[in-house]
């Protein structure tokens, strides 16, 4: 959204907030499997790119990610590092992760932990900032098998657990953080 005649440098902080935004809330929906809330971060005609596991229209990828994500226990992305360049209504992003699956495998559960980055790439249409394209790069991974993970432990006891889905209890808790919205 274009804020009127601010100086140049306010509307580029703007604009990265949005973007920053959009990252976070891609973030979320993964992890909590909102597939709506995932498609209304890209732009119809945007393009992902998961190197050989898949290569095409992200909205594509989407309709695929129920079948994808059902075997993941866990799904957590931890977005650290953020370096956003902007040209106009065009930005581009290195955005670094950590994303630690557990999946459940016919062998029982295992743990993978992947720092990586995502190559973004945003246009900015009808004043929202959206991905045109997203491609995921993998820096490093550990995987172990039998998963480390454990719930059970006295200290997280009681805790509240996050869950993938509308199970978890995020969509209890929050009043603007809804369930298939950005």
């Amino acid at each position: 959204m274009k804020h009127g005649n601010l100086d140049p440098r306010l509307q580029a902080l703007l604009d990265k907030q949005e973007i920053t935004e959009l990252i976070h809330a891609f973030a979320r929906a993964a992890d909590r499997h909102d597939h709506e809330a995932i498609r209304a971060l890209y732009h119809p005609d945007a393009i992902d790119d998961h190197g050989a596991f898949f290569k095409g229209l992200a909205m594509e990828f989407i309709d695929q990610l129920p079948a994808i994500q059902e075997p993941m226990a866990i799904l957590h992305h931890n977005v650290t590092t953020l370096n956003i360049a902007l040209d106009g209504d065009y930005g581009e992003g290195e955005v670094y992760i950590l994303a630690f699956h557990q999946v459940r495998t016919e062998d029982g559960l295992m743990d993978l932990m992947i720092g990586g980055r995502y190559f973004d790439k945003y246009e900015k249409r009808d004043g929202l900032w959206k991905f045109s394209h997203r491609a995921v790069v993998a820096d490093w991974a550990r995987v172990d098998t039998p998963s480390t993970v454990t719930l059970e432990h006295p200290m997280i006891e009681g805790a509240h657990i996050g869950k993938p889905g509308p199970e978890d209890p995020s969509y209890g808790f929050f009043k603007l953080l809804k369930r298939g919205q950005r």
